[in-house]
């Protein structure tokens, strides 16, 4: 992440996504708020991002975007239900991040198929890389 304001709408979109299946579990808002923590955004911005619906920015590096996709894709996981609304709604937010189809559903795949829904970073970059052949 290069510049504040793109951390602060990763963290803004990560928000929109928890809340798509109509909830915030707790699971998800002390996920929300590690990520938060990471990318040094402070506790008052980070609860004022609820009320807000800023448009998101564009992240131009393919491995920042792949990153983000699985940090999406963690949060899907971390409240133990899955719902179709999340499923189609990081598929889209994926091929809207501009990732390829098949990496998105390679990563998903490899997710679903895991203990603990995580992947390593070499076999999460392969299933993208993978598709630029």
């Amino acid at each position: 992440m290069d510049t504040y304001d793109e951390k602060i709408s990763l963290i803004s979109e990560m928000i929109a996504f928890a809340v798509v299946d109509g909830e915030l579990h707790d699971r998800e808002y002390d996920f929300l708020w590690i990520v938060a923590k990471e990318l040094g955004i402070k506790k008052e911005v980070f609860l004022e991002l609820f009320g807000k619906r800023d448009s998101v920015k564009v992240i131009k590096d393919e491995h920042h975007r792949i990153m983000q996709f699985y940090r999406l894709a963690l949060l899907m996981h971390s409240d133990g239900i899955l719902h179709e609304r999340e499923i189609q709604a990081i598929n889209e937010i994926g091929i809207n991040m501009g990732l390829n189809p098949m990496g998105i559903k390679k990563t998903l795949r490899a997710m679903a198929q895991s203990p603990n829904q995580m992947i390593e970073p070499e076999k999460l970059l392969f299933s993208f890389e993978l598709q630029h052949n």
